[in-house]
């Protein structure tokens, strides 16, 4: 997919600074320092627009950025980190909670897993909320160039299943490192908006 415009429009806590323009949100959930940051500046091929940190944790708010005036990617606080306070991960959470059952633009959520590891609780938790939520989701497993490729199928497999992967569900191999799935992903989030483009071009009939 072709980059022609990129922004960053705002780092949200409260549905009122969400924008209202009711473009398509693709949301990025993910343990913090699973590579959120790097998969959006891979996607966007902008280095550095989504902030990178050595600090798990960092991102405590909803960061809003809009593409080619089309849609937004939205990048959730990282979630799992142990020394983010019980309070912050109660926020967090009701904040995440909130957001999935009831934002009507989100019109998919991309979840963020490291290929290396098996899920974590947390993982398994918000594939659960998605479920509950029905709301289409993409597991995402980053960092495939840290293990060889012919381990590629045995890791999925691994995750899939302790997750509980349902069938409709989509899954994108992917590397910030190498750009492997950027293109991959970019298709999947561009059939979710041509479906709902479609939908809402359709005439009920009388």
């Amino acid at each position: 997919m072709k980059i022609t415009q990129v922004e960053f429009v705002i780092s949200a806590v409260q549905p009122h600074q969400y924008p209202d323009d009711a473009l398509p949100e693709f949301a990025l959930a993910g343990r913090s320092n699973v590579g959120k940051s790097s998969l959006i500046n891979k996607m966007i091929q902008r280095k550095g627009l989504a902030r990178t940190s050595s600090q798990p944790g960092k991102t405590q708010q909803l960061n809003y950025y809009r593409v080619n005036d089309r849609m937004y990617l939205v990048d959730f606080p990282g979630y799992g980190y142990a020394k983010v306070s019980k309070v912050q991960r109660a926020q967090f959470g009701e904040m995440i909670e909130t957001f999935l059952s009831d934002r009507e633009p989100l019109k998919m959520v991309l979840q963020i897993i490291d290929i290396r590891h098996p899920p974590s609780k947390d993982d398994i938790l918000m594939y659960d909320w998605l479920k509950h939520f029905d709301i289409p989701v993409c597991i995402v497993t980053t960092k495939a160039d840290k293990i060889p490729k012919s381990k590629w199928d045995k890791h999925v497999k691994v995750i899939k299943q302790e997750i509980g992967f349902k069938a409709g569900d989509q899954h994108v191999l992917f590397s910030s490192e190498t750009g492997l799935g950027r293109e991959e992903l970019w298709a999947v989030i561009n059939r979710a908006i041509a479906q709902e483009e479609e939908e809402s071009d359709e005439v009920p009939f009388e």
